[in-house]
């Protein structure tokens, strides 16, 4: 059964949503991706319903059975993690109200699914988004292929679902060892 997931790279700004098909197998495709932008200058509270309205959208429109957010992470600029909360929390917020089921991962979590390596930089994660799905560029902005890497962390992260194939390809691998250790050293702490 094909895997349907609304990827969601958070912000104000720029709120990076991607939608792909994951087949058993892991093969991915895309399904619709788009960059959501508000100006700074409008009210916080307009910008908020802006982002709420084009999310929903999408979500009523291509049907996803789950949602995956990128997860806040430290950062200095108290404005931007702000902004990045605020649009998390709307993004969160439609997902629960239809009944979805959500995924938070962190940027590092998303760049070793894709890449193999948690510490790739934008154009490595870009560069492999277009291989996986297949596409003649990356898509842009960044945003936009960042959204789509984290819906397919998402769908990549739970165990083999029935009938696929029980190989991970060298980039779900190497995540899968990272998640391993991380949790091993948690544990040991």
């Amino acid at each position: 059964m094909t895997l349907r997931v609304l990827g969601i790279d958070p912000g104000l700004t720029r709120c990076g949503v991607g939608v792909v098909d994951v087949e058993p197998n892991r093969t991915a495709t895309l399904v619709h991706v788009r960059v959501i932008k508000t100006p700074p200058e409008l009210e916080l509270e307009r910008r908020l319903l802006a982002i709420a309205e084009e999310i929903a959208a999408v979500l009523d429109e291509y049907q996803p059975n789950a949602v995956a957010i990128e997860r806040m992470f430290a950062q200095h600029n108290v404005r931007t993690v702000m902004g990045t909360a605020q649009a998390s929390g709307v993004a969160l917020h439609l997902a629960a109200s239809r009944g979805l089921a959500v995924g938070l991962h962190t940027p590092s979590e998303v760049k070793a699914a894709v890449t193999g390596y948690g510490s790739a930089d934008k154009r490595q994660v870009g560069s492999m988004v277009a291989r996986v799905l297949r596409l003649e560029k990356i898509p842009g902005p960044a945003d936009a292929a960042d959204a789509l890497a984290i819906a397919l962390c998402h769908a990549w992260k739970g165990p083999a679902r029935s009938g696929a194939a029980s190989s991970l390809t060298p980039a779900q691998e190497a995540w899968r060892l990272a998640e391993k250790s991380a949790a091993a050293r948690r544990l040991s702490s």
